[in-house]
Order: structure tokens, then sequence, then C-alpha cells
């Protein structure tokens, strides 16, 4: 196994297309469309829980249609990809910073969503998976540090952008940037990867692997989701509804803003580590217990009020995203092996858009109703407390049905039935 800079220098093309497609990505996530939240609330006279809603329905059509476009990344060339989700991603940056009525608004954050928080990560993790094999684990941490680059720098970024230029005008920035950078992702994603698969991770070898349909009708692929799915639902409905949080505290407005930078460096240094962990024991080995700091972090901001907490949160949850990010490029391989990989993701992808959108709509309207957010904070909390206990039988289900040693070597996973 070659040292992380020969390894960086030797796959330098591959390793900067995927971190460039998640840095990108970021102006479609929930932490960078929640900062103008409260402009756009403003702007078009919205309530907390009437931009959710909206925010929630223009995701949702988003995860439905990138169930259908999500597969194409398995047909067509990456750099035919890229040529079309950018400049596309683009345009709905375009759209919010001009939109002047509800309509407008919410196409925009279909763009935003569909293209930035759905397909461009898809793609992403996509052609990670595709690209590489017994290097995957680093190969996701190295390419997801892209976002995680963005989270520690657009935040900062975007608050002084909007004091000095405007709300509207930083979005107009944010198109501009997108034309500019498709050209050298379509530069760098015109080659192709072929990975060395002498030695796979696991029984899903990468010249085999299940059909959507098959992975659809496994229980444990339902089961998995629902302890993948947590980082999406609980991140996006804490960063979304920040400023509320903010004010009913009596904290600093930018309190949050600052803390992105400690959320930022603590993921990166987990997802670095957690890369290494995967290729050395397999994302399904920590499945289990990757959840449990986000859980702890998210008790200490339901319980305690000083502005202390939110750092502290945003630490432990910054563990639980480093090690997410490569837990998420690399389970869905091993498990399920890469010939349908984007068809299959494009499914987990719907579900992790489905829980980003429903957490922030779901939290906004019991906002309204004078649900306490503390309380709605620690409910999340326990939900991954049960869904750890729950990636234990995952791990079990799918380490009893792998072949044997002997088996090892049929190239078509781990499937066990039609």
């Amino acid at each position: 196994m070659p040292s992380y800079p020969r390894f960086l220098l030797t796959e330098r093309r591959w390793l900067a297309s995927g971190f460039l497609l998640f840095g990108c990505s970021s102006f479609g996530q929930t932490f960078f469309v929640s900062l103008f939240s409260a402009d756009i609330r403003a702007e078009h006279g919205l309530s907390h829980g009437a931009f959710g809603s909206l925010f929630m329905v223009a995701t949702l059509a988003g995860a439905l249609v990138l169930t259908q476009v999500g597969r194409l990344v398995d047909l067509l060339p990456a750099r035919t990809v890229v040529l079309v989700t950018v400049p596309l991603l683009a345009v709905g940056a375009a759209a919010m910073a001009s939109a002047t009525h509800v309509a407008v608004l919410v196409a925009a954050l279909f763009a935003l969503r569909l293209f930035g928080q759905g397909l461009m990560p898809h793609t992403a993790f996509t052609l990670t998976g595709r690209w590489f094999d017994r290097e995957r684990g680093r190969a996701t941490s190295v390419a997801t540090l892209g976002l995680n680059t963005a989270e520690a720098v657009l935040p900062l970024l975007a608050v002084g952008a909007v004091a000095v230029a405007g709300w509207r005008e930083t979005w107009w920035l944010v198109a501009a940037g997108l034309l500019v950078l498709v050209w050298p992702l379509a530069a760098l994603t015109g080659r192709e990867r072929v990975p060395d698969t002498s030695s796979p991770t696991t029984g899903a070898r990468a010249a085999g692997g299940w059909t959507r349909r098959e992975a659809l009708r496994d229980p444990v692929f339902h089961l998995l989701l629902t302890v993948m799915a947590a980082p999406a639902l609980i991140g996006n409905t804490v960063f979304f509804h920040q400023a509320h949080l903010v004010e009913s505290r009596d904290w600093a407005p930018a309190l949050f803003a600052s803390a992105f930078a400690v959320y930022a460096v603590v993921t990166v240094v987990a997802n670095l580590a957690g890369g290494f962990v995967v290729d050395r024991f397999t994302a399904l080995r920590l499945t289990p217990v990757f959840l449990l700091p986000l859980a702890c972090g998210l008790l200490v901001l339901a319980a305690a009020e000083g502005a202390w907490s939110v750092f502290a949160f945003m630490a432990l949850y910054g563990v639980t995203n480093g090690l997410s990010l490569g837990l998420f490029g690399t389970v869905w391989p091993e498990v399920y092996g890469v010939r349908h990989l984007g068809s299959i993701r494009s499914v987990v992808v719907a579900v992790l858009v489905f829980a980003s959108a429903a957490g922030p709509g779901t939290a906004g309207l019991l906002i309204d109703a004078a649900v306490p957010f503390p309380a709605q904070v620690a409910a999340l909390g326990a939900y991954c407390l049960a869904v750890s206990a729950v990636a234990v039988r995952v791990v079990r289900a799918v380490r009893a049905r792998e072949p044997s040693p002997a088996d090892d070597g049929a190239g078509d996973g781990v499937r066990t039935g039609g």
C-alpha cells in the first residue's frame, strides 16, 4: 500500500476531479443555502415553517428526479456528466439571485438541490467508487476534502460577501464561479481510470455486483439506509434552523458561522483517519460506532445553553461527518459491488436528500407549533443511538452471507438470491 504523498501524486488527476465536484456541490448543500435563510424569508415574507416547507418540497422533487437521472453516471462518460451538471447548478444559483416571486424561488431551490445536493456528490462518490478498489477508502477521504474545505471557507466568505455586496449579488458570484470551474473539471474527467482489483476489499468484487432491483429487495439495504441517512437528516435540520437557535439563546449572530471552522478541521482529520481505517478493516466495521460522537454532541447542544455548546457540538459532529464521508463512498460498493453502483446510489442519494428535506421542514413546522428546538435536538440524539444498534444487526447480516475464501473469486458480489 503506497504512502499518502505517493498516492496523492500518482492519482492526482482523479482525486482532483472528486475534490472539485464535492467542493462545487456546496452551493446546493443546506449549510450554504441556510446562510441566506433570514434574507430569503424577509424578502418573500415567509415564516420558518413556510420556508422550510418550500425547501422540503423542492428537495423532494429533486430526489424523485435523481432516482431516474442518477443511473446516467453508469452510462455516460464522466466528462459529459460534468458538462451538464455544473452549468445547470450555475443556472440554479442565477435563479436564486434573481428570484422575486415564490415560484422562482422554488425553482431555484429545486435546481440547487437536484444538481448540488444530489447529482454532483452522487457523481463524485460513484466515480471514486468505480475508479478505486484497494484504496477506495483513502480516495474517498481525499475527494471529500473538497466539501470539507468548502464548509470551512464558504460560510465566512458568504457572510462577508453579503455584508459588502448583498445576498443577491453573492448568488450571482456563485453562478459565475461555477461557469469558470466547469472547464478544468471537464478536462480532469476526460479520462477514465481502471482500478486494480487484484486484492479487493470485500467479496463484492469490482467486476461484479447487485442490480438495483436486487438491492431494493434486500432487507439489509433498507436497514443500512436508516443508519446512513442519520447525518443528512440531523445535520441539515440543525444547520437549517441555526438562526432560530442563535436567536432563541441570544447568541452572537456569527456564532454558528465561526464554529464551522472547528467543524471543518475536525471533519478533515476524522475523514483522513477514516480512510485508512476503512481500507484496513472495511467500512462495515465502522457503521455501528460512527454515529456515537454525533449523539453526544446533540445531547450537549440540547442541554447546555452556553455558547461553548455550539463548538462542542460542531467538533463532535465533525468526527461523525468525517467518518461518514468515507463510509458513504465505500460501504455501498463493499456490500453491492460497482457494476450498477450509480443506479443503486441514485436511490441511496434520493433517500438521503429526502431525509435532508424532511428534517428541516418538519422541524420548521414544530417550531411554528411552539415545540422547543432543543427538545427536537435531544430527540435526534436518541435517534442516533437507536440506529447505531440497528447497525450491529446489519454488519452481522452482511458478514453471514459473505462467500468463503474458497468461493471468493466468483466475481458476483455477496448476493445470495435473485
